[in-house]
């Protein structure tokens, strides 16, 4: 028996994307004393010739660490996503960038692998690749995202926008607590099977000894609390390459393709457009998002780039998880996506 969920849910992190554009109540804005300070943390870092990663000893905020601790609890326990707004980006480098975005993240938690590159912080950028090849992960394309949580259940998910692109790459973000609610409501025959594990192709990344492809549920629960993990479609559908019987059963891709409608509702979405300098907090267990295509700039300086982190929180902080998925936060915990020597 499949523990679920079947009342109708509330909560600040429960909301329709046409409701919370009209309000900004989950934007932080930089003051000219925030900024002040953070330069005075990079010049820390600097002189002390630090290297991503390095601790927040390294990156000392005073007034501003209690800004971004209002921040994680936003996170964590109110919307599920925040916007720290007002760096001005064109004062620094990008690897001064890199240095400033790291030291801000270790004032959340603690920032962990995205690839078997090792990658502590995570180039957002087009590479030339497209989703419809199996080894290629969604960030490193241009074209549209679908809807989706990242591939790790790490706590928080962070952007910072380096460079925007000439056109397009509007962020989109939906709370999967209020998706939960329209199916309840419109389908509740499938929302049993957004329970069930479904088979997802780790497309590449999977650490030495594992198998190429993994199980999650869609929804799960745990001391009462629902956490989605709901993949890019693509990631589920690649995962017949290792065997066809592991492809979702026609009730469960049935409720994939209704959720993922769901999601791309326009009243459902929070759409946001990056600015050089924005610095974008979710919750990877509460909310999805998504990307719009994009068209990119020719010179290379200024192709877009936003810079991700997954955050991990300490146990008494984060977010319970059910067994299935507290097993593989495993990964999490000791450190994210193993570095591999050929990768």
């Amino acid at each position: 028996m499949i523990d679920m969920v079947t009342d109708h849910l509330d909560g600040p992190d429960v909301w329709l994307g046409r409701n919370l554009q009209l309000v900004d109540d989950w934007i932080i804005h930089l003051d000219d004393s925030d900024i002040a300070e953070i330069d005075g943390a990079l010049n820390v870092a600097m002189s002390r010739g630090v290297q991503v990663p390095f601790a927040t000893a390294d990156f000392p905020l005073d007034h501003l660490r209690a800004r971004l601790a209002h921040l994680r609890d936003m996170v964590c326990h109110g919307y599920g996503v925040a916007l720290l707004r007002g760096l001005p980006r064109d004062r620094y480098t990008t690897e001064e960038c890199e240095l400033i975005y790291w030291g801000i993240g270790a004032h959340l938690g603690r920032s962990i692998s995205q690839s078997l590159r090792g990658d502590l912080i995570g180039y957002v950028q087009d590479e030339g690749g497209v989703m419809d090849d199996a080894n290629v992960r969604g960030y490193k394309t241009a074209g549209a995202l679908q809807f989706h949580c990242d591939q790790l259940p790490a706590d928080i998910l962070g952007l910072f926008c380096v460079n925007d692109a000439r056109m397009g790459g509007e962020s989109h973000i939906v709370s999967a607590l209020a998706m939960h609610n329209v199916i309840r409501a419109e389908r509740p025959d499938l929302l049993p099977h957004l329970y069930e594990p479904i088979n997802v192709d780790w497309r590449g990344d999977e650490p030495d000894g594992q198998k190429p492809w993994y199980q999650v549920p869609m929804f799960s629960v745990a001391s009462g609390k629902i956490t989605s993990r709901f993949t890019n479609r693509f990631f589920v559908r690649s995962t017949t390459r290792h065997g066809e019987e592991l492809a979702p059963s026609p009730t469960q891709w049935a409720a994939l393709e209704f959720a993922h409608s769901v999601a791309e509702r326009p009243e459902m979405r929070l759409s946001m457009t990056f600015e050089p300098g924005d610095m974008q907090f979710i919750n990877n267990h509460t909310t999805l998002h998504g990307r719009s295509p994009f068209e990119d700039w020719d010179e290379p300086a200024r192709k877009r780039l936003l810079l991700r982190l997954w955050i991990a929180l300490e146990d008494d902080v984060r977010r319970p998880l059910s067994p299935l998925l507290d097993e593989r936060y495993h990964w999490v915990t000791i450190g994210g996506i193993p570095r591999r020597a050929t990768a």
